[in-house]
């Protein structure tokens, strides 16, 4: 589950506690938690709702100023579901990402974790080297560039960020300082 940059902002001031989906089934569950640049979020509940009993209150703590607008941004098909969250800690990524002291079983264990994403075809130090050229750069012009699907290079690129490699941007990525310490490395190695 996604969300805009404004309500991750949103949700991290405690302003907003509820989303709203169409989907043919749901991707979280209740007790289940889901990593956000506001934070680790707690899912307290998920059920699938009709619009007609989304109360005003609801459509406010989702983010919105009116139903209207609520509906503008779901998807036209699927099954409506109310999920309720909470911020339950701040994003484990972020201290890892921060970390840009990489000792010798460090660097090893992300070059084995880069090899092991990079079985079926090479992309890992490619992408990375990509991002370090320029901040900000998007999947789409390095999707474009390497002749590759764009979702299918931010997937990738969430395996990276993972790891604690890589910053999304409002628009593009970056390499996190650990990032830097990583492709800096392996220049050194090189």
């Amino acid at each position: 589950m996604l969300f805009k940059a404004g309500v991750l902002k949103k949700i991290g001031r405690g302003e907003v506690t509820l989303a709203f989906r169409r989907w043919s089934k749901p991707t979280v569950k209740a007790g289940g938690s889901l990593r956000t640049a506001a934070g680790v979020l707690a899912i307290e509940g998920v059920e699938a709702v009709d619009i007609d009993t989304v109360s005003d209150a609801d459509v406010q703590a989702a983010g919105y100023a009116s139903r209207a607008e609520l509906l503008r941004d779901l998807r036209p098909e699927g099954v409506l579901y109310r999920i309720a969250f909470r911020v339950a800690g701040a994003d484990p990524r972020k201290g890892l990402r921060e970390n840009e002291t990489l000792d010798a079983a460090d660097f090893a264990t992300l070059n084995a974790r880069l090899d092991a994403f990079d079985r079926a075809a090479p992309w890992t130090r490619t992408v990375l080297a990509m991002i370090a050229e320029e901040d900000g750069r998007t999947a789409a012009a390095m999707a474009e560039r390497l002749g590759m699907e764009k979702l299918a290079l931010k997937r990738k690129i969430r395996q990276l960020k993972e790891l604690g490699l890589t910053e999304s941007l409002a628009v593009g990525y970056r390499l996190s300082p650990r990032g830097h310490a990583f492709v800096n490395a392996n220049r050194r190695q090189a």
